[in-house]
């Protein structure tokens, strides 16, 4: 029976157990500062997890290091943070190996180890015997307990291990639970399970073991998150994965859509009372650290997850959001967002128009215009499902017959030089004029970069700077570019997706033309444009 939320107990009866410092961060490509994991726990505390797998100490100077720190600087208040490592060497005793001394030494109150529970993997990766790493289990796990630690198992490569030998493998999971042992996860190391096969062996292990059973997944199916919980229908009561699925390969269960799913599909209490409404912004702040792109279309927590393209989606979104979404996005913290393209209808445009400040009820002749005005636009290339900056300008156009205008450009060029005889890795220099008046005042501003665009960006700011300082806090943060005809070679048509920051929140602009400086100039222009317009300047 679920424990009520006032009285949830993360460290009880069931636990949510996060990996993604350790085992996430064998993704390719990640490879955080101690620093960077020490920002990631404190935003995986403010999700409410139970524990945090901070990494290996002893293995690396990093995660020893990792240890050292958190012991000082971080201050959990909900999870608990684990140490991960491995069963002793063979051969020797448990109180004397070095990397069990790194984990009795690292201050962690759990301890994670992983051991071997396919027999394969014993006599060809271990090179020893069945006796000898049940032995090496019994010895680790009970000398860790001994010195004070809880500690939990992965049985690593256990579905694989239970196929090809189920009674050795079970034997693992009973001599670790014997000897101390908490939790035994069991382990689809090479992600290869699918749902009913993972169900079927975690209840022959909970009926014939007694062990209590966790569950580590990984998704080289696209079956994590579902074996996960078919885990968990089965009698597993310990969750691993990792934030935003990160992992070796194809990734871990992605965490938030395991809790979210246990939460919001299956009524059950996992997170403390009202965290799961932290998760989007949470998953997109350790996307920042890692460096890592948040996917747009991640369940839950993506920019994606909630939006809606399709005129009947919106028509039937007017009457009831409900009617195309399986849940209130606000329950994970995130938003319904209108997307609004050539498929848009004047449901889409409404709501989008209403989304952003207009009331168009009373308007359908500026529904009208507007909706043919971006099927129009979208037919020469522009897209606006991408760029809410470009269109909110279109629809000040149409709506109030003026679109804003901080300056009016008179000219601009831009020239790239290189030298003949220049020397290797030496850059072309590109240089941009611009002529243009902004408030009252006459500018001619020459900029240099160190491309075309960088050029004109520059001469465009150094100009409207002067008329208006809120440009200082602006820049480009992004820059897209896509030839949109490619049968034509070098005279293809272009779009370009300019994201600009003023250091708060960031907006995207479109521009088209028949080639990418041109495509760029309009995106740039309205980039710098709808920036004054957010920032209230007259």
């Amino acid at each position: 029976m679920n424990q009520p939320a006032e009285t949830l107990d993360l460290h009880g009866t069931f636990h949510v157990y996060d990996t993604t410092l350790r085992d996430g961060m064998q993704q390719e490509g990640l490879n955080p500062t101690v620093a960077d994991k020490l920002a990631i726990a404190r935003q995986l505390d403010g999700l409410g997890v139970g524990y945090i797998e901070g990494g290996w100490p002893g293995a690396n100077p990093k995660d020893t290091e990792f240890f050292r720190r958190a012991a000082q600087e971080l201050d959990l208040r909900h999870a608990r943070l684990a140490a991960f490592g491995a069963t002793r060497r063979a051969g020797m005793k448990a109180a004397d190996d070095p990397l069990i001394a790194a984990l009795r030494d690292s201050g962690a109150g759990v301890v994670t180890l992983v051991a071997k529970s396919h027999a394969g993997h014993v006599e060809k990766a271990l090179r020893t015997t069945l006796e000898e790493n049940l032995a090496m289990v019994r010895d680790t796990v009970s000398h860790l307990r001994a010195e004070g630690q809880q500690v939990f198992l992965d049985a690593e490569h256990f579905f694989d291990g239970y196929r090809l030998d189920r009674s050795y493998a079970l034997e693992v999971l009973r001599t670790a639970y014997d000897a101390g042992a908490d939790v035994i996860a069991l382990c689809d190391t090479n992600g290869g399970m699918l749902p009913g096969w993972v169900a079927d062996v975690v209840h022959d292990v909970v009926q014939t073991t007694g062990v209590r059973v966790g569950i580590h997944c990984h998704n080289d199916t696209g079956c994590a998150v579902a074996n996960t919980l078919a885990a968990v229908d089965a009698g597993a009561t310990h969750v691993q994965g990792c934030i935003n699925g990160y992992g070796e390969r194809t990734g871990n269960a992605d965490l938030v859509n395991v809790v979210a799913n246990l939460e919001l599909k299956l009524d059950r209490q996992v997170l403390p009372p009202g965290l799961l409404s932290e998760a989007t912004r949470i998953a997109h702040a350790i996307a920042e650290v890692t460096n890592v792109p948040p996917a747009s279309r991640q369940p839950y927590v993506g920019v994606s997850a909630f939006a809606h393209k399709a005129g009947l989606h919106a028509s039937a979104i007017k009457v009831d959001p409900d009617l195309y979404q399986h849940m209130d996005p606000a329950g994970v913290g995130n938003d319904m967002r209108l997307l609004v393209s050539e498929m848009a209808g004047r449901a889409s445009i409404e709501l989008k128009g209403k989304e952003l400040g207009f009331d168009l009820s009373e308007h359908p002749e500026v529904v009208t215009r507007v909706t043919s005005r971006v099927k129009e636009l979208e037919s020469q290339g522009y897209t606006f499902e991408a760029a809410d900056a470009s269109f909110e300008l279109l629809l000040m156009e149409e709506a109030e017959g003026n679109r804003p205008s901080y300056f009016d450009v008179e000219s601009w060029r831009v020239i790239t030089e290189t030298l003949t005889h220049a020397q290797p890795g030496e850059e072309a220099v590109s240089e941009a004029t611009v002529k243009l008046t902004a408030a009252g005042v006459r500018y001619v501003v020459t900029g240099e970069g160190n491309g075309p665009v960088n050029a004109l960006d520059q001469a465009l700011r150094t100009a409207i700077v002067q008329a208006y300082p809120e440009i200082a806090k602006f820049e480009l943060i992004d820059f897209k570019v896509r030839i949109l005809d490619q049968g034509h070679g070098t005279d293809a048509i272009t779009r370009v997706l300019i994201e600009t920051s003023d250091g708060e929140s960031s907006w995207v602009t479109v521009g088209v033309g028949a080639n990418v400086i041109e495509a760029s100039w309009e995106a740039l222009v309205d980039g710098l444009t709808y920036g004054l317009l957010r920032h209230h300047v007259e």
